[in-house]
């Protein structure tokens, strides 16, 4: 089965409701509705209301920065995905770097937001990546193979998930991983998931992704798209970004 190519742009803390409008505005000129790629938007929780009636009808789905693993209850400062479903989001990020080295998450707590997502008929995108040291150290696959392990713990394996390689060196630095370097460790994911019966699983990279390093990074055969940071806070760049994602051959 041929594998969709896949773009999502992670705003991260960014965009004000005026902002997220304007960008949203840009979007019908940009892209064609039928474009033969999937477009994920992640903005701030606070903003889905708003982008869910903006982005209405343009082709292009929202998803979630994050979410807890509960339903509900007494987690101040979270959000639930049963809120999420609700409001119609039908993906979310999990086990981001940033969730991971600066507030803590665990690989469990991720494996626990997988399994609720699927629960709700969510799909989760899970980040999985190594560090500097890590690399260095020659860890990268033994770090991908836990974090992957840990993710589908409890995971329905009737459900879909995607996978986001994104190497936390590369991560708002500036610095991108070679198309040999990246393609490794798609590799190293894909065969992973290849035994647990997942080898059709959407798998991206992510770091420091710009227009110029996108058509050599997807013309590798195990990656299948981008999980764009900053790059997705500018309309046109985003935009270049995914028209380049589609037409990029294998």
């Amino acid at each position: 089965m041929k594998r969709r190519k896949l773009v999502a742009g992670n705003w991260k803390m960014n965009m004000a409701p005026s902002e997220a409008k304007s960008y949203a505005s840009k979007y019908p000129r940009l892209l064609k509705r039928d474009m033969e790629v999937n477009i994920i938007i992640f903005p701030q929780s606070i903003l889905l209301p708003i982008l869910i009636d903006e982005f209405k009808n343009s082709g292009i789905k929202l998803g979630s920065q994050n979410c807890h693993w509960e339903l509900q209850g007494a987690f101040t400062g979270e959000t639930s995905p049963q809120t999420l479903k609700q409001l119609g989001i039908e993906y979310c990020l999990v086990g981001h770097s940033e969730r991971r080295h600066t507030f803590g998450e665990t690989n469990v707590q991720t494996g626990m937001k997988v399994r609720t997502l699927h629960q709700l008929g969510m799909t989760p995108i899970i980040c999985v990546g190594e560090t500097v040291g890590e690399r260095e150290r020659g860890q990268t696959e033994d770090i991908l193979r836990t974090q992957i392990d840990s993710a589908l713990k409890d995971a329905d394996p009737k459900k879909t998930i995607i996978v986001a390689y994104e190497p936390v060196w590369a991560i708002g630095t500036g610095r991108v991983a070679t198309p040999d370097i990246a393609q490794k460790a798609h590799a190293v994911l894909r065969e992973y998931l290849k035994q647990r019966g997942l080898q059709n699983t959407t798998i991206l990279y992510g770091g420091s992704v710009k227009p110029d390093n996108v058509a050599t990074l997807v013309s590798c055969p195990d990656i299948d798209g981008f999980l764009v940071g900053g790059a997705s806070l500018e309309p046109e760049e985003f935009a270049n970004i995914c028209l380049l994602t589609l037409n990029a051959s294998r």
